[in-house]
């Protein structure tokens, strides 16, 4: 999955265009807000960022990326206007991976692009496909299925069910769930568990019982029937 962040619509339908018709999976965002709401949903690839933005700029967006566990890895290509040898220097200390200036041949984007999703995959740690019953999640590519069906989910709905498909049949209370999962404590902290297990079983549907609740306690995955 590419994500591609850029405010000039032509200019973002065009290079969609591209990357669809080269058989890559790519989703555009005009602004930054999208961007971060689409994060928590799946994390990409490869990123396409515009610096000039409204809302955020990219170099902002860029240091944030890298400052995260999760995303401090990602494939980033900055894509700007600002073509001088300083701004490229900013843009690669900030953290990118390529830079590419405006205005851009659609050929050179295109390489690039597909020399950044070599590295991710080079990089990727092999990670074994997680299952139980009709229920399969591929960690590394962050799907799920049920019964050969995708199943959307939130990147912390996706995290929480990877730990209790890594061991199941171990209780998990709230607590142990709410600080590996979102790593901090606060008030009502049961609550949110107990509403993030309640959306991942409705979402997996005839799966959703395999997450089973220990009363008192917290949360298991359970054996298949």
């Amino acid at each position: 999955m590419i994500y591609f962040v850029e405010d000039d619509n032509s200019i973002r339908k065009l290079v969609l265009y591209s990357l669809t018709s080269a058989g890559m999976e790519a989703e555009g965002f005009a602004r930054p807000g999208e961007f971060w709401s689409a994060l928590d949903r799946q994390i990409p690839q490869v990123v396409l960022l515009d610096i000039m933005l409204p809302e955020e700029d990219g170099i902002s967006i860029l240091k944030r990326l890298r400052a995260s566990r999760k995303t401090k890895r990602l494939q980033v290509i900055l894509l700007t206007a600002k073509g001088s040898e300083f701004d490229k220097v900013v843009g690669l200390d900030a953290g990118a991976d390529d830079y590419v200036a405006k205005p851009f041949g659609m050929m050179e984007l295109m390489a690039r692009v597909r020399s950044a999703l070599r590295r991710a995959e080079d990089a990727a740690p092999s990670v074994p496909i997680l299952s139980l019953g009709e229920l399969s999640v591929d960690r590394g590519r962050h799907l799920v299925r049920v019964a050969g069906e995708d199943v959307a989910l939130t990147l912390k709905e996706f995290q929480l069910l990877c730990l209790l498909l890594e061991r199941p049949g171990t209780v998990f209370t709230r607590d142990q769930l709410l600080s590996t999962v979102w790593g901090y404590d606060f008030d009502g902290a049961s609550r949110t568990v107990d509403v993030h297990v309640r959306t991942l079983r409705q979402k997996l549907g005839a799966a959703g019982n395999l997450v089973q609740t220990v009363r008192g306690i917290g949360y298991k995955i359970g054996e298949a029937p």
